[in-house]
């Protein structure tokens, strides 16, 4: 049986990745203290690797793909093609920053005041290709961890990678330069990319992972109208295309149904009681494919 074999991110990304999956369709288990992810479908050779080393393994064509963050893609220099971006962080959807941050008190207020200053970090080709873009000559050295217990005590600065910037609050850290903006892609060696059945293997992998992405923000709704108020309703109901509309055994009834933003829908809801919708159903949905 032909497999095409796949690298999923160990560490922080690991549970919103299985999560992913799962919505996707795809049932992955590992067992404690193992590499290897079993999973319901048998054309998927699934291990778990670190996310900064997975651009490099795919790169070589030990395995055929994976996912992997942007910054992690140009950290290594990988020539690998990006088959779909993913947009989510390990606590849901969104991005990472990968930022110069100095202590709140430190005299360094810009980019160009590093000059001749240290910084740690993980990501040193990144940090030292945007210092030379900057025209900035600094000192970059590999962090291996706690990176933000150094800035001002061992170095002069960092850049470490932040979702929210709580973190290097907490440190009495300020921003002073937002370097890249990262996510997770799906990422394919180019000669595996070549194969057509490793190409439509993949293609319809993304396709689902990017339904079950989508899905994770929105939700489904359901409702019952007086079709005297169907107009006013529909004026208020975003929805992904048109919502559907159905007509109720009892006369003078529809049934609407439509797929809103899960961020709207507790604003929504009561909007939509007040115009008279009544049996309102709120679900959750697994994949919405365009």
């Amino acid at each position: 049986m032909k497999k095409l074999k796949i690298a999923l991110p160990k560490g922080s990304l690991q549970d919103f990745t299985f999560s992913l999956f799962k919505r996707a369709g795809f049932r992955l288990k590992v067992e404690e203290r193992s590499y290897l992810v079993s999973t319901n479908d048998p054309e998927l050779e699934v291990s778990l690797i670190r996310a900064q080393e997975i651009p490099t393994y795919v790169e070589k064509g030990a395995v055929d793909s994976g996912i992997s963050g942007k910054d992690w893609i140009l950290e290594n220099k990988a020539r690998v093609k990006e088959v779909k971006e993913l947009p989510y962080t390990k606590q849901g959807i969104g991005s990472v920053k990968l930022v110069i941050a100095v202590p709140k008190n430190s005299p360094i207020k810009k980019v160009s005041d590093l000059e001749g200053k240290t910084i740690a970090t993980e990501l040193v080709n990144v940090t030292k290709d945007y210092l030379k873009k900057k025209g900035v000559s600094a000192k970059v050295e590999f962090s291996w961890g706690a990176t933000e217990i150094k800035a001002g005590r061992l170095v002069d600065a960092i850049a470490e990678l932040t979702e929210t910037g709580a973190t290097l609050i907490a440190h009495n850290l300020k921003i002073i330069e937002t370097i890249l903006t990262s996510t997770p892609r799906l990422i394919a060696n180019t000669k595996s990319f070549r194969e057509p059945w490793k190409r439509k293997k993949l293609s319809a992998l993304a396709l689902l992972l990017e339904g079950a992405l989508l899905a994770e923000t929105k939700v489904g709704l359901k409702l019952n109208i007086l079709s005297g108020r169907l107009k006013k309703l529909l004026s208020v109901l975003p929805a992904l295309r048109k919502p559907t509309v159905s007509s109720l055994s009892e006369e003078g009834w529809c049934a609407v149904e439509a797929i809103v933003e899960k961020e709207e829908v507790k604003n929504l809801i009561p909007r939509l009681k007040e115009i008279g919708a009544e049996g309102i159903i709120e679900y959750p949905l697994n994949k919405v494919i365009y």
